[in-house]
């Protein structure tokens, strides 16, 4: 139970640091033409329709939200962290490349960072926080089709488990 509590942390942590700044910096811009930025244009926040104002605050807060991860790692973490996430973005391109798909294990990341129970904590609490703040810049009808994206996701994930 503790292992599956950690790999949700952990992929919740991975997502939140890799994927929203990500998916910000697409919005803004949707229009490069940079190769391997295809998967961008199709993110969550894009098929949003979210107002440049929208898109300000999200940046913002995934800004936040990183530096308040941040603070909660030794300096010894934040090495690993930084190091794993370039050798994970490095596959990732290389993937591109051979146009494979880009399934991993988001959880390895944070595995090997041996955090506290403080901090897994402490980061959990930062990403309901984060969540929270997300979902506020929203408009009804943009958490509304948010909700379902989500679910649509958690039951691709169910269909692509091994029995």
């Amino acid at each position: 139970m503790k292992l599956k509590t950690l790999s949700l942390i952990a992929g919740t942590l991975a997502l939140t640091l890799i994927a929203t700044p990500f998916a910000v910096q697409a919005e803004q811009n949707p229009s490069s033409p940079q190769p391997g930025k295809e998967w961008q244009k199709k993110g969550q926040f894009q098929k949003l329709n979210l107002t440049p104002e929208q898109k300000a605050k999200m940046k913002e807060i995934g800004r936040s939200t990183r530096a308040q991860i941040e603070a909660v790692l030794t300096p010894e973490q934040k090495t690993k962290l930084q190091a794993a996430m370039a050798e994970r973005k490095a596959q990732h391109q290389a993937q591109r490349q051979q146009g494979q798909g880009e399934r991993g294990k988001k959880g390895d990341i944070f595995a090997s960072l041996n955090l506290t129970e403080t901090q897994k904590n402490q980061i959990k609490q930062i990403r309901e926080s984060s969540k929270q703040q997300m979902q506020a810049v929203l408009t009804p009808e943009q958490q509304a089709q948010m909700k379902q994206m989500r679910e649509n996701m958690r039951s691709r994930r169910q269909q692509d488990k091994p029995q």
